[in-house]
C-alpha cells in the first residue's frame, strides 16, 4: 500500500469513523455502530474494506486497528537518503546545516564551518574563473548571506580572489 491509497481508504467519511472507532476500543461491529451512528450495513461494508486492506485485523477481543500501517507508508515513501559526503563524520556536520539543498544556518564552530565551506566550494569548478555576480548567485542558492560565505571561502582558501575574478583552489 502507498500514501495515496491509504488516504483514499480513510478519505471515506464513514471508513475514517469506523477506523477511528476500533482505534479508540471498539471491537465488534454492534460497539463500532454504537460509537459512530452508523448503520451496520455501513460498518459491516467499512471493516471488510479495511480489513482487507490490513488497517484492521481480528483480535482475542475483537477487531484491533494495524496503526503500524502507516510507519510502512511513510518509510515505502521516503526516498533514499543520499549522504553529502562520503565520510560519516562530516555527512552528519552537513546534515546538520543543509536541508533540501540549503545552508540553513551558518555553523559557528569553525570546524564545521570549514566543512559546509569545503563542500560549497564544491560549487565551482577547477580552472573556471568567476565574476563576483556569478560567485553571488551561485551563494545565494545556498543561503542570502553571500557576502559572508564569499569572504569566508576565500578566507577559509576555498576561493582566491583576483581583480574581482574569483577561483576555486585544488
Amino acid at each position: 500500500m502507498n500514501a495515496d491509497q491509504l488516504c483514499g481508504l480513510l478519505a471515506e467519511p464513514s471508513r475514517l469513523r469506523v477506523y477511528c472507532a476500533v482505534v479508540l476500543g471498539a471491537g465488534t461491529p454492534e460497539e463500532i455502530a454504537g460509537v459512530t451512528g452508523l448503520g451496520l450495513p455501513v460498518v459491516a461494508k467499512a471493516v471488510q474494506r479495511l480489513s482487507k486492506s490490513d488497517l484492521l485485523v481480528a483480535g482475542e477481543s475483537g477487531l484491533v486497528a494495524e496503526e503500524g500501517v502507516f510507519k510502512d507508508v511513510v518509510r515505502e515513501g521516503r526516498p533514499e537518503r543520499v549522504p553529502l559526503d562520503e565520510d560519516p563524520a562530516r555527512d552528519a556536520v552537513l546534515r546538520s546545516f543543509i536541508r533540501d539543498g540549503q545552508l540553513t544556518v551558518l555553523p559557528t564552530v569553525p570546524a564545521k564551518f570549514r566543512i559546509v565551506l569545503e563542500h560549497l566550494a564544491g560549487s565551482f569548478d577547477l580552472g573556471t574563473e568567476y565574476p563576483e555576480a556569478t560567485v553571488n548567485a551561485i551563494l545565494n542558492s545556498w543561503h542570502p548571506d553571500h557576502a559572508t560565505l564569499r569572504r569566508q571561502l576565500v578566507d577559509y582558501g576555498f576561493l582566491t580572489r583576483d581583480n574581482s575574478l574569483y577561483r576555486r583552489t585544488a
